[in-house]
């Protein structure tokens, strides 16, 4: 009987966000600004972590200062609900209107080469637009590359096929972060040349000892996974740049780390996408997901002595 009521609550569901989908995006920005406030100031969600994490990442930060990003983030954050939602009835021609990129001819050529390419990206502007990548491409998905990103199934099997329809949209293919690198091997067996999207922001998984490097005014283990993935299959490492010019239109600036991941030391690769990543959180600081709980577990010091610590 539960599982029966839960069914059907989530068809309902489902039949709104896909009537919400429907809606125009100046209308969907109302909406977002309703969510907006009631977010900050009614429910006030998890405006204690966002706070703590703003004041502890930007020391010099006055309290105005902190309280301005605090205030665009949230606008940002409802701004990313509803544009997830889009994504059920967006033309391929609303979505290179408002998601732009460049250096994807960079990535092109590597593809042509069969060499394989591994993107750093990460919490930004709205993350899950960045596989219309495809609508950029002279490639086609499926056949001449495949276009795939990682991610961690959802444990509601219902809401975990939701996201995965969203995030196939516009051709591109997701792999279960427990059996990713097997899938991006046999690709590389049958000759398939990939371009895969790792989000790296997030605390390493057990089993990753993460490399310990200044981040934000933070010592923060970082995953490095994906370097790890990068030398094995000997692909072009490159990092995806997210910038937001405007309300609901994004771009994201493609470039290079590496086309020879075995020549350089280990962390390297790690160590320039942090470097490149807080670059990128500095200059917008409103753009990234500061709702994360990112040093819940901080490193314990003396962090300085770990054989993987870097001062970017």
């Amino acid at each position: 009987m539960k599982k029966r009521l839960s069914d059907i609550g989530f068809t309902i569901l489902e039949w709104l966000l896909s009537l919400t989908a429907r809606l125009p995006f100046g209308v969907l920005y109302l909406l977002s600004d309703i969510t907006f406030a009631l977010l900050y100031h009614v429910v006030r969600y998890r405006r204690h972590l966002v706070q703590r994490n703003l004041t502890s990442s930007f020391p010099d930060a006055t309290p105005k200062e902190i309280r301005r990003i605090r205030h665009r983030f949230y606008r940002n954050f409802s701004d990313y609900i509803f544009e997830t939602v889009k994504l059920l009835h967006v033309s391929d021609e609303q979505m290179r209107s408002r998601m732009t990129f460049s250096g994807v001819d960079m990535c092109d050529s590597y593809l042509k080469q069969n060499r394989p390419v591994v993107c750093y990206f990460s919490h930004t502007g709205n993350w899950e637009w960045a596989p219309s990548i495809t609508l950029w491409s002279t490639l086609v998905p499926g056949r001449d590359a495949e276009f795939c990103q990682i991610y961690r199934p959802l444990r509601n099997h219902r809401f975990d096929a939701l996201m995965l329809r969203l995030r196939s949209r516009f051709g591109s293919v997701s792999l279960a972060k427990n059996m990713s690198f097997l899938d991006l091997m046999r690709y590389a067996k049958r000759g398939m040349p990939t371009i895969t999207g790792f989000m790296s922001d997030q605390k390493p998984s057990h089993g990753d000892a993460g490399r310990v490097v200044h981040f934000l005014n933070h010592p923060t283990a970082m995953i490095t996974g994906t370097e790890t993935v990068a030398r094995r299959l000997n692909a072009a490492v490159v990092y995806w740049d997210m910038q937001k010019p405007s309300r609901g239109h994004y771009h994201i600036d493609i470039r290079l780390i590496t086309d020879q991941p075995k020549q350089l030391p280990e962390g390297a690769i790690t160590d320039r996408y942090a470097s490149l990543l807080a670059q990128t959180i500095r200059r917008r600081p409103d753009i990234w997901l500061w709702t994360h709980n990112r040093w819940k577990n901080p490193v314990n010091p003396p962090y300085q002595n770990h054989r993987n610590y870097q001062n970017l």
